[in-house]
Parts: C-alpha cells; sequence; structure tokens
C-alpha cells in the first residue's frame, strides 16, 4: 500500500482529503505543520505529498525546497492562493502539480493517482555520452559538465536525459510533458519552459560551440551538438 502525506493544518480539511485517500486504496500520515512534515517525510517515506504552502513554522515552500534536497518523490502542493505567480513557483521549486482551494477531494485522490503514473526516469539502461565536456551517464542517472557533477532537479534531469536520448531532434511542448510528465499529466506547459530554463542554468559553462539546448520559436526544444 502506497502512503501520502498529507501536510495540512486545517484539521478538517486534513480528515476529508485522509477518507478520501484511505477510500481509494492509500495509507494516510498527516501533519498539522512544517516541521511535523519533515520529520513524518523522513519516517514514512511517503509515495507522494500532498503539501499545503501555508503551514506554522515552516512554510510549504521551504518543506518543499528540503524534500527536494535529497528526493524526488512527486509534490503537490495545495494553497488558498490561486494566482500565476504561486503556481509558477511552484513549478518552478519543482512541485509535480499545483491545486487552489476549494478543491473537490475526488479530483486531489484524481490528481495523485495521475502523478503517481508518470514515469520517473528516463533511461537507456547502459550506456553513457559524451557531448564535448558534457557527460551523459544514462545508468547512473547523472550529468558531469568539465569532471564535475550537476546538480539538477528530478524532472530536470529527467528531461535532460531524454533530450539526450534524441540529439538534434526538435521536440514540441506537448510531445515533451508526454514523453517526461506523462500522458496523464493536465498542469501547464510553461512547466517545460521553466524545466529548460533551470537546464540552462546548470549548464550555463558548456561551451556553446560543443552543444547547447535551443529554442525554435513556434517549433520547441532540441539538444543541438556539435557532430
Amino acid at each position: 500500500m502506497k502512503t501520502i502525506l498529507v501536510v495540512e493544518d486545517e484539521a478538517a480539511i486534513a480528515r476529508v482529503l485522509s477518507a478520501y485517500l484511505r477510500k481509494a486504496g492509500f495509507g494516510v500520515a498527516i501533519a498539522a505543520d512544517g516541521r511535523q512534515a519533515l520529520g513524518l517525510f523522513e519516517k514514512e517515506m511517503p509515495a507522494l505529498v500532498l503539501l499545503d504552502v501555508m503551514l506554522p513554522y515552516v512554510d510549504g515552500w521551504e518543506v518543499l525546497r528540503r524534500i527536494r534536497e535529497t528526493s524526488s518523490c512527486p509534490v503537490i502542493m495545495l494553497t488558498a492562493r490561486s494566482d500565476i505567480e504561486d503556481r509558477l513557483n511552484g513549478l518552478n521549486q519543482g512541485a509535480d502539480d499545483y491545486m487552489p482551494k476549494p478543491f473537490v477531494p475526488e479530483e486531489v485522490v484524481a490528481r495523485a493517482q495521475a502523478v503517481l503514473r508518470r514515469p520517473s526516469q528516463w533511461t537507456d539502461g547502459s550506456r553513457q555520452r559524451r557531448f564535448g565536456r558534457l557527460g551523459i551517464d544514462f545508468q547512473a542517472q547523472s550529468v558531469t559538465l568539465n569532471g564535475v557533477q550537476v546538480s539538477l532537479m528530478p524532472r530536470d534531469l529527467a528531461l535532460l536525459l531524454f533530450l539526450a536520448e534524441h540529439p538534434k531532434r526538435i521536440f514540441t511542448r506537448d510531445q515533451l510533458l508526454e514523453h517526461v510528465w506523462g500522458a496523464d499529466y493536465d498542469g501547464s506547459d510553461r512547466a517545460v519552459d521553466l524545466s529548460i530554463k533551470r537546464i540552462r542554468q546548470a549548464l550555463s559553462h558548456w561551451p556553446v560551440e560543443e552543444g547547447e539546448l535551443r529554442t525554435l520559436r513556434g517549433t520547441g526544444y532540441q539538444l543541438w551538438i556539435e557532430a
């Protein structure tokens, strides 16, 4: 049984979500504040986290940041604030989905199930590739630049590995969402743009004459490499 960690300081909401998740076959752990959430995350090792933004002691953004330091566990942000800046902030920091309050519990369960069905990584199982000073190890799921390992968020790593499997091929946002985020993803396609931006920042010291992530206006993205 997969466990979902519900991080919500409003007890009534936490109880309702817990009831619906258990009915759907999940185990549930509940945290009422950010400090408790971080402790339960280490103890329970959940399959997914439903994370409220406005929390006592440690807010949801900080909880998300700490989770992403060590784990690719899927995180769905829950918040009463529905403006676009909050949504982009969550995606930019590594959230897998975002749901504004008030929400329908059945939809939260459906979103959780959809996120858990998404592929979490892409690999060909054995090969390594080198594009100038950029090294890709598909088996180890790692990227190095100038011999130093590059730190990437899990979804950004999955996107870069996928593009490295198909160098010079152009992919639209929709294609990248389908292949990397999964067919069930129903969030904004801006998630692709944000991920590409973070990857470019991480690879800022990769000489452009060796390769680069290119944007082809009106078409999509490609990992261009010097043949």
